[in-house]
């Protein structure tokens, strides 16, 4: 009986940790993008220089 509640938590932690895992892909991928979007769409620059990635 004790053998088969370990290989049952085994298994339910295992699940646990592939969900977590591939959420975590899709919030990864989530803020990629946001990430490339950033430098796509940027305020304009001013003065006609072209704007730094950092503010000060």
């Amino acid at each position: 009986m004790v053998p088969l509640l370990l290989v049952l938590l085994l298994a339910a932690l295992l699940f646990g940790a592939g969900f977590a895992l591939k959420a975590l892909w899709w919030i990864a991928a989530i803020v990629l993008v946001v990430w490339l979007l950033g430098f796509v769409i940027r305020p304009a620059a001013t003065g006609g220089r072209r704007s730094r990635w950092y503010r000060w």
